[in-house]
């Protein structure tokens, strides 16, 4: 049996503002290109092995989000998968449904506005304040910069960085 916590986050082209600084007396300059470009980030993580898969997206959709289901199978095929996500309209829509039962995957709905029981969230902060942040690219290079360094990241920096490791993690071992 397979593990994993789904989760899906919004990348802008326009970055996070964090913080800057500037000389005393000056202006600082923050580069805004005025573009309203996103693109929607799926991943999953395997809470015992520190195992990722990435997809990305222009539309959070239910087709989008059953392409990902599909992603999910092929990768981990042949293995019972037990599926921690939240009760977004896509995950819930009829055919979503559906498909995950054909898939054979057992979907566990976390409850509504509990963020911080799926470790992703902590993953998306992580990639969003360290890396993404206060730097301005094209929204496709963006895109590949965050999936690459996700993918780069040691298994256990992954877990780490998702609180997984941490003696306060409500799943347990």
């Amino acid at each position: 049996m397979v593990i994993l916590f789904l989760d899906e986050t919004i990348l802008t082209e326009t970055p996070p503002l964090r913080a800057t600084w500037a000389p005393r007396g000056q202006q600082v300059r923050v580069a805004i290109t005025g573009n309203r470009d996103k693109r929607i980030l799926f991943g999953v993580l395997n809470p015992k092995t520190g195992a990722v898969l990435l997809m990305n997206a222009k539309r959070w959709t239910q087709e989008t989000f059953q392409a990902f289901l599909r992603l999910v199978r092929r990768r981990w095929r042949g293995w019972r998968l037990v599926l921690f996500l939240d009760r977004g309209s896509p995950h819930k829509a009829r055919n979503s449904q559906e498909l995950a039962r054909a898939l054979a995957v057992e979907e566990r709905w976390l409850p509504t506005a509990c963020p911080e029981l799926n470790p992703l969230e902590g993953l998306w902060r992580h990639l969003k304040q360290e890396v993404m942040a206060n730097t301005v690219a094209p929204i496709d290079e963006a895109v590949m910069h965050a999936q690459e360094y996700l993918l780069t990241m040691s298994p256990q920096e992954r877990l780490s960085r998702a609180g997984i490791l941490s003696k306060h993690f409500w799943l347990g071992t």
